[in-house]
């Protein structure tokens, strides 16, 4: 067998120079997936991405044939990388000859630019190589494609799901262009389910899909177009088995072995579960807490939007009881920001469990509301004069920062002296309670208010 037949999706030995050959379409067999048959011919079929796609922008120009620079295609699976890739080929009537990292090694990268140097030379014949998975060539595999890439023996596409500064050589990353793909969003999806269930290639007008069907593969899909065609195929085909000509969604739940989460992120279903989680973690309830976290990753709510409602509920309803929540949601936090999802979710059920198990005080709400009731009320007061600021010329002769009394003079570090204006002397704000680490604070707290207001 020769290597063409091993790696190329087209191996037959393209024209003599003086009959060129015109952009063509990859063949594509009838019974292939439906992903496979749907794959856009055109980038006029291309859904999203459409920040590398626009008038002038580096893909639409190397797919049109006006830049044959090589590039790196970085993004996250089902996104468009081995259609952009075809594209690269087909528009402008290239040789397209395909290599994946998982099973390719330096010898068949050798002997693709070799039979891509002879083309060249024979044939006129320029070769597109995309190799999917770039980033697990091994440094030695990476270096075979230089040269072959400096002088264009082949012009490379690679694709990459991780960041290719990290997984690529920087001799390759200084030959390529790298374009960040974006996950595609949820009207990007519904729309490919739509034309997939429309088009010739795909189901061809015969089966419907019912509303609540298409919003499950959407959310499925989670911006991956693949997942979505391949999930949209098994329900369809289970529909045709029972003769059904519509796909609702116990059928899309029965194939793809997920069942759908009743959530609308936008409607009632987010406030009731939010509430619930809430107050779940409130009522000490840690079972039903991360069961209602688990209902809202799996529909697909944002992680953020989680995470900051853990990092409010830690000072609302938890506060000095145990100050390490607070903690533990901001790490939270800045966890999921790192590291997405769905490792993302660790962080969100270790920081769910810490405050649903952690001592209750509501004493951090209640004291800085109380505050700001008083404020909002016109009990504001003037700054009394020793406390005023005293580091500028002419602060002295105002009266201002004379007489304060510094409390680390005195053994205590705690001394009697007016801090708040003079109509809230004596008002208390803050009222710890006796659960968790503010039964602490529930006794030094009245101590520290007699010594400093001399009673």
């Amino acid at each position: 067998m020769q290597q063409d037949e091993l790696f190329t999706v087209n191996p037959d030995v393209g024209p003599p120079p003086d009959e060129p050959e015109a952009p063509r379409e990859i063949a594509v067999p009838p019974g292939s997936p439906l992903a496979v048959r749907m794959r856009p011919r055109t980038l006029d079929e291309v859904v999203g991405q459409q920040h590398l796609l626009g008038e002038g922008a580096p893909l639409r120009r190397l797919v049109e044939g006006a830049a044959p620079a090589s590039v790196l295609l970085y993004g996250p699976p089902g996104t468009g990388k081995t259609t952009l890739a075809n594209l690269v080929s087909t528009a402008t009537g290239r040789r397209f000859v395909a290599l994946s990292a998982l099973s390719a090694g330096v010898k068949e990268v050798r002997g693709v630019i070799e039979e891509a140097r002879r083309r060249r030379r024979y044939n006129a014949e320029n070769t597109v190589l995309f190799i999917d998975e770039v980033h697990r060539f091994s440094k030695t595999q990476q270096d075979a494609l230089l040269g072959a890439v400096e002088d264009r023996t082949v012009l490379l596409v690679a694709a990459t799901t991780e960041n290719p500064s990290f997984s690529v050589v920087s001799p390759l990353l200084s030959r390529s262009l790298v374009l960040q793909l974006r996950p595609l969003t949820d009207d990007d999806v519904r729309e490919l389910i739509d034309r997939a269930l429309a088009d010739e290639r795909g189901l061809a007008g015969e089966l419907e899909l019912t509303g609540d069907a298409r919003a499950h593969l959407v959310r499925l899909a989670s911006g991956d177009a693949r997942r979505a065609l391949t999930a949209l195929e098994a329900a369809a085909d289970a529909a045709s088995a029972t003769e059904a000509k519509t796909i609702d969604l116990p059928t899309v739940e029965s194939t793809v072995d997920k069942a759908a989460v009743r959530y609308d992120r936008d409607g009632d279903q987010h406030y009731d579960v939010i509430s619930a989680f809430i107050k779940s973690i409130r009522g000490s309830d840690v079972d039903a807490a991360l069961h209602y976290l688990a209902r809202m990753i799996e529909a697909g709510e944002d992680p953020r939007f989680l995470a900051r409602r853990l990092v409010v509920h830690a000072s609302e309803d938890i506060g000095m009881a145990d100050p390490t929540a607070l903690q533990s949601a901001v790490a939270a936090a800045h966890a999921v920001q790192f590291i997405g999802m769905p490792e993302g979710r660790l962080a969100l059920a270790q920081a769910t469990i810490h405050l649903a198990t952690a001592p209750k005080s509501n004493a951090v709400i209640t004291g800085i509301d109380g505050a700001l009731a008083d404020v909002r009320a016109g009990r504001i007061g003037t700054v009394p004069p020793h406390l005023r600021d005293g580091h500028y010329a002419g602060a002295e002769k105002l009266g201002h920062a004379q007489g304060y009394r510094y409390p680390h003079n005195v053994p205590e570090g705690v001394l009697a002296q007016q801090y708040p204006p003079d109509g809230l002397v004596g008002v208390d704000y803050y009222e710890p309670t006796q659960r968790g680490a503010e039964r602490t604070l529930a006794e030094r707290v009245p101590k520290l208010r007699r010594t400093i207001r001399g009673g």
